[in-house]
Formats: structure tokens, C-alpha cells, sequence
């Protein structure tokens, strides 16, 4: 492990043991590409970055409370601007949810705009007796299994770069403007409105926060400027180091080195060995750094984990993100949560109710009927996320935040919700290339679930 007090520099992680980087066949046009993105202009900035992490120490005090969600994995192709309004749109109405549930303000962090790598359990792919690399997202390969296809292009990396421009222009612009006004909610109205089961519900919701807004204005004399925009962040999984060192700046006026790819960088499960090169990257950034953490981590390598990363016990630097399922999280989370609290470590505890849920189901009915399909259950879903509440009130810490996969498509990938989605139904509208995401109407029903129980 390194010294957290070492010299750093972008490149000092190449001394690490290193895991999941795709294997460029052309080192020379992978470093052509790589000086390219280092000349262009960052994606997020240093303020921004700043003002996330005092948010997140603000939810580790239970301030604020984080709503983080979006695609497992983006594509390229739903860089469109119907398929971004979708994704903000459900990330508002959640967000409203849980304004109106637990009378706390909400830190919007989205799984956009960078995410597009994907970790992989193995190297490389076998069919019909044909071996190829694995898929690792739209801007490592692609997803046809071909040898062109499967062989990483660093031409992806400027691809994915420029797709998480156009996504953060198209964002910021929408917020900007007014999109996310709460004087006006019926601009984030999807189809759900109209005939979910929730939908009473909801406009009860938006009802009441209307009212309250006209009375508040009444009083004011005025309109409530800061009804009229939110602040919007961003997250990726690091996993291509290559790429992240190269958008990884000094900035005038303001000390040491950020990552200026994505507001909030995360180290997945398969990457967060405290001696490896993710961890030591990770090390020498400013920003606020995202560690999943599962039933395979030993409060030891968590603690160190923990200690490299913020030296100086810094809130809302490192926030850890649970992911354990709903069978494993009353057993093996409490000991990793004393530990942390025993140690007096400064953290922004999150639930991932999703990850730990993921499998694999044969329906006997419909157009998939004896084929293998990944799936999760939404009562997993919510079962895991009732408990992490329970367990960290009976351990007397904060649940900060929920962190969900979801689209504001009408999917189905996830069993279970109002509508009961069945295995036989996943055929119907089963479009993710990676992992299973939560509909819109499963990610609301979620959002008025957490609301009840955060405001216990």
C-alpha cells in the first residue's frame, strides 16, 4: 500500500498492481489519443467539485439526503436529447418525493456523462468455441461479438469525452433554464401520470408542495429564486486510469490535482484493493471519492481504505456506498459500520440496494421462455433498503443517501412494483446491454418508500 503522505502525480499508479484495463493492441495511438483529451477543455470544474463535497459532509449529518442514479452503463446511442430529459426528469420527481418526505434538501447526483466502461468478471468472452475480449463499454469496444468489435479502440475514448460533453451541455442547459423549476412539475411528467397506480399519490405530493411554495412567495412578496434551478452533479465508475489521468488537472488558485472527468469518480468492488493502482489514483485527487463496499470486504482493508484516501479525516471526502442484498446485509454490514464509527472515521454512508439483488431467472412463459435472463426483484430492492435504515438506527449513524440504477423508460427489467412485473414480462421491454434497471414507475414507488422511512 502506499504512503498517503507519498508524493503523488497522475502517473503514479502505474507502479500499482493494476485490474480491469482493456489491453490496446496500438500503445502509440492510444498515447495520441490520450495527449488529445489532455489539450481539451475539462468536463465538470474545481468549484463544483468543492461544493458537492460540502454537501456530502452536510448528508453525513443528515442535512441534506443524496438521490444518486441513472444507467448501470450509458451507450452512445441514447446520447439523445429524449433519452437525457427522461433520466432528469425521473431523478426530479424522486427528488421531489424525498423533499416533500423527509424535509431535508437533496444532493442530485447522476450516474451520466461518463459512464461508459463497464468492469468485467472475465477477460474474455466464449462462444460456439470462439474466444474474443470481453465487452467493456461503448468507449473501450463494442458490443458485437466480432474480433474488430471486441478489440478496444482508444478512437472510443475521445467518442465517450465527447458524449459526456454533449450530455453535461444538454443538462446544464435544462437546469439553467428552468427545467427544473418547482413553480412548474408538470414539465417532468412521464407517461406513469396518467395511469400509474402512484399516480394519486405523486399529485398529492406535488399538491402540497405547490401550495406550500404559493404561501411561502406570499409571504416573501415575491418569487422564490431558488425554487427555480437545482444544482446537478455527476459520477462515473473509475475504472480506465489511463483516461481519468488524462482530464486530471491543477487549477488556478486552488491547491493539488482534480479530476475534472466527473464530479464524483467511484471505486467499484473489483477495483478497491487499498494496494492497487485504482485506490493509489484515487489517493491524490480533490475530489470527493465514491468505495462500494460488499460482503466480501474485511473491516481491515476498509479502514485502510478509508485512511488513504482522506489522511486528514476531511468530510465528505469518502463516501461509501453499501451493496450487500437483502439475504446478506443483516449479517455481514453492522461489523464494516462499527468499525468505521468505532474509528471515529468521517464518512457519508449511501445504500446501493440494487447490486447486491442481480439474478438470474428462466422464465417458463413468453418470448424468453427457457432462456437465462438477469433480473433483480424489487421487493429485494426494498427489503435492502429498509434494512440499511433499521441497521444504522439501531447503530446510531446516518443513512445518507440511496444510490439506484434506473431510466425514465418504460422497461422491464426489475420483477415486482405496482404493476407486478413477472419473469414472462422482461421480453417485453428488456434493453439494457449490462445491468437491470428500475422503470420509472419502480424508481418513484422506491423514492415514496424512502421518503416514509427517512422520515421516521
Amino acid at each position: 500500500m502506499s504512503d498517503p503522505r507519498a508524493p503523488w502525480t497522475p502517473s503514479t499508479w502505474r507502479g500499482f498492481p493494476c485490474t480491469q484495463q482493456p489491453v490496446y493492441p496500438d500503445e502509440a495511438a492510444l498515447d495520441r489519443t490520450l495527449s488529445e483529451i489532455a489539450a481539451l477543455p475539462p468536463l465538470v470544474t474545481s468549484y463544483e467539485i468543492e461544493a458537492l463535497k460540502a454537501q456530502l459532509a452536510e448528508a453525513a449529518r443528515g442535512e441534506r439526503f443524496i438521490l444518486w442514479g441513472g444507467d448501470c452503463a450509458e451507450s452512445f446511442a441514447d446520447c439523445t436529447s429524449a433519452a437525457i430529459a427522461s433520466k432528469l426528469k425521473i431523478l426530479l420527481q424522486m427528488s421531489l418525493v424525498l423533499v416533500h418526505g423527509t424535509r431535508r434538501r437533496i444532493v442530485r447526483i447522476g450516474r451520466f456523462a461518463g459512464q461508459y466502461a463497464k468492469p468485467r468478471s472475465t477477460a474474455t468472452e466464449v462462444r460456439d468455441g470462439v474466444e474474443l475480449p470481453s465487452f467493456r463499454g461503448d468507449n473501450v469496444n463494442r458490443p458485437e461479438f466480432t474480433l474488430a468489435a471486441r478489440t478496444p479502440d482508444p478512437q472510443l475514448l475521445l467518442r465517450g469525452y465527447e458524449r459526456s460533453a454533449l450530455t453535461l451541455n444538454f443538462v446544464r442547459s435544462l437546469i439553467d433554464g428552468g427545467f427544473a423549476d418547482l413553480h412548474h412539475p408538470e414539465n417532468w411528467d412521464l407517461a406513469f401520470v396518467k395511469h400509474s397506480p402512484l399516480a394519486a399519490e405523486y399529485q398529492r405530493m406535488v399538491d402540497a408542495i405547490g401550495e406550500s411554495l404559493r404561501f411561502m412567495e406570499t409571504l416573501a412578496g415575491g418569487t422564490i429564486a431558488a425554487m427555480q434551478r437545482v444544482d446537478f452533479f455527476t459520477s462515473h465508475e473509475m475504472l480506465v486510469l489511463p483516461y481519468e489521468a488524462a482530464l486530471t488537472r491543477q487549477v488556478p488558485r486552488r491547491e493539488g490535482w482534480f479530476n475534472l472527468s466527473t464530479h464524483l469518480p467511484w471505486i467499484g468492488v473489483r477495483t478497491s484493493d487499498p494496494h492497487g493502482a485504482h485506490a493509489e489514483f484515487c489517493r491524490g485527487i480533490r475530489n470527493p471519492i465514491g468505495v462500494k463496499v460488499g460482503p466480501d470486504t474485511t473491516p481491515e482493508a476498509l479502514l485502510t481504505t478509508i485512511r488513504m484516501l482522506s489522511p486528514d479525516n476531511e468530510p465528505g471526502r469518502v463516501v461509501l456506498v453499501s451493496r450487500f442484498g437483502a439475504h446478506r446485509i443483516g449479517r455481514a454490514f453492522p461489523p464494516l459500520l462499527r468499525a468505521v464509527r468505532d474509528a471515529g472515521l468521517a464518512v457519508t454512508w449511501v445504500c446501493d440496494p440494487m447490486h447486491g439483488n442481480t439474478e438470474t431467472v428462466v422464465p417458463t412463459a413468453g418470448e424468453w421462455a427457457g432462456k437465462s435472463v438477469k433480473t433483480r426483484k424489487f421487493g429485494h430492492i426494498l427489503a435492502e433498503t429498509e434494512q440499511a435504515f433499521e441497521i444504522h438506527r439501531m447503530e446510531g449513524t446516518v443513512l445518507a443517501g440511496v444510490h439506484v440504477e434506473l431510466t425514465g423508460e418504460d422497461v422491464t427489467e426489475c420483477t415486482g412494483g405496482a404493476r407486478g412485473i413477472a419473469d414472462e414480462d422482461l421480453s417485453r421491454a428488456y434493453r439494457s446491454q449490462v445491468d437491470p434497471r428500475l422503470n420509472y414507475e419502480q424508481a418513484l414507488e422506491l423514492a415514496m418508500l424512502i421518503a416514509r422511512r427517512a422520515a421516521v
